[in-house]
């Protein structure tokens, strides 16, 4: 049976420690400060249910699952999955940032470089591939948390003050690990089935306690989820906030409290080079990335559209200054389509799995670390005090009072004054609520910082064949030539 949204309402309500606002919640799945977001997430799998032929394929067990776990093994196949995934991110005009097929498509990745797992260790090679075809076969939501608590930058994990400040092995015994500390970020983790946990920044030496890779339930003993302050709760409607309201996605930080972590469940054992080699040395870091720039791809249609909304909302579209700033977000939306399409066409095999190139992949990651904010100041700039000069909330428009004021100030050449004002709250709420701006933020460093990224590019780009452009240039002419071809010519 495909999974529904039913489905994944009903797995939630699976006695989860949620806290936020100086409580634990009694009921996630229906707490004003997530229920909207929760059930936007389900409405992803009702798409896919109805959708079976685009979003799923059939298992060897018969089974038909979401194409997210699927492994391309040609670039047709590899197509065909990104298709699935561009249409459930249409489903929130890329907006969830975290949704399920991110972490799957990570887990996919592990899975299809498991001989690097072998290498390490049979059982944790085979902890993978189990713990793969579960996640698949269940359809499983999955979030993960792969960042430390900033606390002192300068300093190691096993430097802290606090040694378990950054979860790390407290106890083990033959039947699996005990951990004890705290991650980041569990974006979308209220809403997930399990949670994948492991470190993608550096780690030195003597982090060893830290260099772990493993999964478990949300609803593990002794799991405690610390939610952020929840946009959801402050969005009283949909119209005055047309995102804010549905897909706040939520981040959290998660404490392990003396967690018990089955053997089944551990990939990586106290091994820092192993730790980093899962996600470079295997497909995975491509492939959970791949899926942020397809989402990313749908955003920036998203937000071109906006941006041609604002000016046509506005009647300033025949301005040539207007257009010439339309056309550089045209430009910029479609240069995120090429390089997505473009790293599926010189994409190569890896063993007997079809990957996206990966250089492309980074550079696609440089350049839209950049952009993200570079297009919502453009917005910004289009809108002006339109974004602002909205009325406060959606009830003004019931004091017949207050809504002829309404109608006589909201005024637009293509759009009623009640358009008008649904069309800036959704501009507002995309570039500007808190909402907005998180998702600034979130853009700029879902993918690590600048350096980050910029360090991978330079680790994948192809020097060698750079530099032999550069040595076949000089070796065409010499200082001796050059001299006695002038001489001749003086001659």
């Amino acid at each position: 049976m495909i999974k529904t949204g039913e489905h994944h309402l009903e797995s939630l309500r699976d006695g989860r420690s949620v806290y936020i606002d100086g409580h634990l919640v009694k009921e996630p799945v229906d707490d004003p400060a997530f229920r909207n977001a929760v059930r936007s997430y389900a409405s992803l799998y009702d798409f896919q249910a109805q959708n079976p032929d685009l979003m799923t394929f059939e298992t060897e067990t018969g089974a038909r699952v979401n194409r997210q776990w699927e492994l391309p093994t040609s670039y047709e196949q590899l197509v065909q999955r990104r298709a699935a995934l561009e249409a459930w991110s249409e489903q929130h005009f890329g907006f969830l940032g975290r949704s399920p097929d991110h972490v799957a498509s990570c887990i996919s990745g592990m899975y299809m470089g498991l001989p690097v797992f072998e290498a390490y260790d049979p059982n944790r090679a085979k902890a993978v591939a189990d713990y793969y075809r579960y996640a698949r076969d269940n359809d499983l939501f999955l979030t993960y948390v792969i960042i430390n608590p900033q606390a002192d930058r300068s300093k190691a994990a096993h430097e802290q003050t606090d040694p378990f400040l950054t979860t790390g092995v407290v106890d083990e015994d033959s039947e699996g690990i005990t951990v004890r500390g705290a991650k980041m970020l569990a974006t979308s983790g209220i809403m997930a089935n399990e949670v994948f946990v492991t470190c993608i920044q550096p780690l030195r030496e003597g982090d060893e306690l830290y260099a772990l890779s493993f999964a478990i339930p949300m609803n593990a003993k002794g799991l405690r989820i610390l939610s952020r302050k929840s946009y959801e709760a402050s969005a009283h409607s949909r119209f005055d906030n047309p995102l804010s309201s549905r897909f706040d996605e939520n981040d959290a930080v998660l404490y392990f409290e003396d967690v018990k972590v089955p053997w089944d469940r551990v990939f990586v054992h106290k091994d820092v080079q192993m730790v980093a080699k899962q996600f470079h040395a295997t497909p995975a870091h491509v492939y959970q990335n791949y899926q942020c720039q397809i989402r990313l791809m749908v955003k920036m249609r998203f937000l071109a559209g906006l941006a041609r909304g604002i000016t046509e909302t506005n009647g300033t579209g025949a301005f040539p200054q207007v257009r010439e700033m339309l056309g550089q977000i045209a430009a910029e939306a479609q240069m995120v389509d090429a390089l997505v399409n473009s790293m599926e066409v010189k994409g190569r095999q890896e063993g007997q799995y079809f990957v996206p190139d990966r250089h492309t992949l980074y550079t696609a990651q440089v350049l839209t670390q950049q952009l993200y904010g570079k297009v919502i100041t453009t917005l910004r700039d289009l809108a002006g005090g339109g974004v602002i000069m909205l009325p406060s909330s959606i009830e003004d428009f019931a004091d017949p009072y207050i809504a002829s004021i309404v109608e006589k100030t909201q005024q637009s050449p293509v759009r009623s004054s009640r358009e008008r004002v649904k069309f800036f709250k959704l501009v507002w709420d995309a570039i500007g609520s808190e909402f907005g701006s998180r998702h600034t933020q979130y853009e700029m460093f879902y993918a690590g910082a600048t350096f980050v990224t910029k360090g991978h590019s330079f680790r994948t780009y192809d020097w060698q064949g750079a530099d032999a452009l550069v040595n076949r240039c000089l070796s065409e002419y010499s200082l001796d030539e050059e001299l006695q071809r002038t001489k001749e010519a003086a001659e």
